[in-house]
């Protein structure tokens, strides 16, 4: 019997969308206003689901508090109140797009997790926009 269980964080940073090879008015063109050079921020909301059989002995799929502590230091104190394009590397030469940035999560939580979960992450950029992986 597998069940999921979900944990909620959130993280502020700033980026910018463009590419070093195009001009400013094409990356203008493609990007909008998030190519603005100055950079702009998100209150980014990230939902981790882990999907798992409940332990006989514990009753939990996955302790709460361990899981918390997994997000905190592999995506909240890397992430928060930074500049993902100049102060992480999980961004050099990657557009901190939400498609890139959910995928940079999956990939630091998934190899802290004992293989029998599955995972999925859920990144809300905006309260209309969000993006999911693996989908």
């Amino acid at each position: 019997m597998k069940v999921a269980v979900f944990r909620k964080a959130t993280f502020n940073a700033a980026h910018r969308l463009y590419r070093k090879d195009w001009d400013d008015t094409k990356n203008k063109e493609v990007f909008g206003l998030c190519a603005n050079p100055h950079y702009h921020g998100h209150n980014y909301r990230v939902d981790v689901k882990v999907v798992g059989e409940i332990d006989p002995e514990t009753g939990y799929v996955i302790d709460l508090n361990l899981l918390n502590q997994l997000i905190k230091e592999e995506v909240h104190d890397r992430f928060d109140h930074r500049n993902l394009n100049l102060d992480c590397p999980e961004f050099a030469g990657l557009n901190p797009t939400g498609e890139n940035i959910v995928v940079v999560i999956y990939n630091l939580l998934r190899p802290k997790l004992d293989s029998k979960y599955d995972l999925q992450i859920r990144l809300w950029e905006t309260e209309r926009n969000y993006f999911e992986y693996p989908a």
